[in-house]
């Protein structure tokens, strides 16, 4: 793995993928793990991977064209998209040096009989770039599950919601790699102690900097004492500029100022001081919702139904300032492990997990139903999902999701508060799921409820409704 490059890690990736066993994000980043790459190069090979396969039903569509009637071998096929990518969708790279590291690389492959073939698909298409880039932009209006490179059968379920123009700008979403966003923890960090303005760097050129104000260690708002280890807001900002990180503010209307930061380029995450030291966790602001409706008080009992990674509860121990007590029940020892190890980073201590039999009779002041789902809403970040996803997938996690609320209605107190949340953008698993509960269930009312959709809020899809245990 140490000699071979990223277009060759690249392809290997892609073809494990087409075994079906392993999501390509995990088969990505086990990998690259093991590759002795450099930054640009490790960028390229996640660019080529994630590429080719949001955008797998155009370019096999553009393969049909010049290879009507004709299947290739998988390997090859995968080479002949990983081509065709770079010559229409990767502007930095040069066109002929797509098609000559491709025709090269089929070479190494063991497709050197099939390595002029290659090169003659791949240069008439240079040939045709200009027509066929025209091609590619009418079929998002013509054949937009090809155009947009989604499973018809999706793309026809959100034209009928919400019409052809809104479902184009939410695969265009999907198709764009997601940005890095950190939440600050303020477990450590005060976030409302961030104070941003503009100064004038030597280059005439704007650039934030910041000032901490008006904070005394030890104490906090609403009388609540924190720990005398907090360090200043200004600090991190500091630190992650000292780290090479380039940084802007996120402010959306769920959520308070100062506590979202777009990490707009940085060092590999894992290897930042200011993340091994839990100075923030990287999550997208829709998962914030959830916990602001939640609104959990320092001293109560919380149990979070469906908690790993960990994202959710240690947000809602952020608002809590560690004091009282978290539930954080899932269904394996390899996911309490990664709630455990979140946790630890970040300096949670007031959460325990507990797996399903370890639930007792435990009773709570609020109760979070983070569901699974589809994951329809989060398709930018989880690019295999497209083509995993089956429409009777819907129902069949409908069943589960109803199974949840009813689990958590026995083990909340009277006038305590229910969160039902989900990543998706489906109504079978959102609003009909919470109808369905309370038609079944009259000690519940619905107080609130909000999606959250790519094209309207810029920002994940999600779904969350707020339910009330009456007295």
């Amino acid at each position: 793995m140490t000699e071979q490059k990223p277009r060759q890690i690249a392809a290997q990736i892609l073809q494990r993928r087409d075994a079906g066993i392993d999501f390509v994000e995990e088969i990505l980043e086990s990998t690259l793990a093991r590759a002795h790459l450099s930054s640009p190069d490790r960028g390229l090979c996640q660019e080529l991977v994630y590429g080719v396969v949001r955008w797998q039903a155009a370019l096999d569509w553009l393969i049909t064209q010049k290879t009507p009637g004709r299947t290739q071998k998988p390997a090859l096929q995968q080479l002949l998209r990983l081509g065709l990518y770079q010559i229409f969708w990767l502007d930095r790279i040069p066109n002929h040096a797509a098609v000559n590291e491709t025709v090269e690389q089929a070479k190494q492959s063991g497709f050197g009989p099939q390595a002029g073939f290659v090169n003659a698909i791949l240069r008439s298409y240079l040939r045709e770039f200009d027509a066929t880039k025209l091609l590619l932009a009418d079929l998002k209006t013509s054949q937009p599950h090809i155009g947009f490179s989604h499973p018809e059968w999706l793309v026809t379920r959100w034209q009928k919601r919400w019409g052809a123009e809104k479902a184009a700008r939410l695969m265009e979403w999907n198709n764009t790699p997601p940005k890095t966003l950190a939440r600050v923890n303020s477990l450590k960090f005060r976030q409302d102690d961030f104070r941003e303005s503009q100064t004038s760097a030597d280059d005439g050129t704007a650039r934030h900097s910041v000032r901490a104000e008006g904070f005394s260690a030890g104490s906090g708002a609403h009388g609540v004492t924190r720990p005398t280890f907090l360090k200043d807001a200004g600090d991190l900002l500091t630190q992650w500029r000292d780290e090479n990180v380039d940084y802007d503010f996120v402010r959306r209307d769920w959520f308070e100022e100062n506590l979202m930061f777009e990490l707009k380029s940085h060092p590999a995450l894992a290897k930042l001081p200011s993340f091994q030291q839990g100075f923030f966790y990287i999550q997208d602001p829709s998962t914030l919702l959830a916990v602001r409706e939640l609104n959990p008080q320092p001293g109560e009992t919380i149990l979070d139904l469906c908690a790993a990674p960990g994202g959710k509860l240690t947000y809602i121990a952020q608002l809590m300032n560690n004091q009282g007590a978290i539930i954080a029940h899932d269904t394996s020892p390899e996911r309490q492990k990664w709630v455990e190890e979140n946790c630890q980073r970040l300096g949670v201590t007031m959460a325990k997990t507990v797996l399903p039999a370890d639930l007792g009779q435990t009773i709570a002041d609020r109760i979070l139903v983070d569901a699974p789902c589809s994951n329809t809403g989060v398709m930018r970040r989880r690019v295999d999902l497209r083509w995993r996803i089956r429409p009777e997938e819907i129902d069949r996690l409908r069943a589960t999701q109803l199974d949840l609320l009813h689990q958590a209605a026995g083990k909340l107190k009277p006038g305590g508060t229910l969160v039902y949340s989900t990543c998706s953008l489906e109504p079978e698993e959102n609003e009909n799921v919470v109808q369905e509960f309370l038609a079944t269930d009259a000690s519940f009312q619905l107080e609130t409820q909000r999606e959250l959709l790519p094209f309207a809020d810029a920002t994940d899809g999600a779904f969350v409704a707020r339910l009330n245990k009456k007295i």
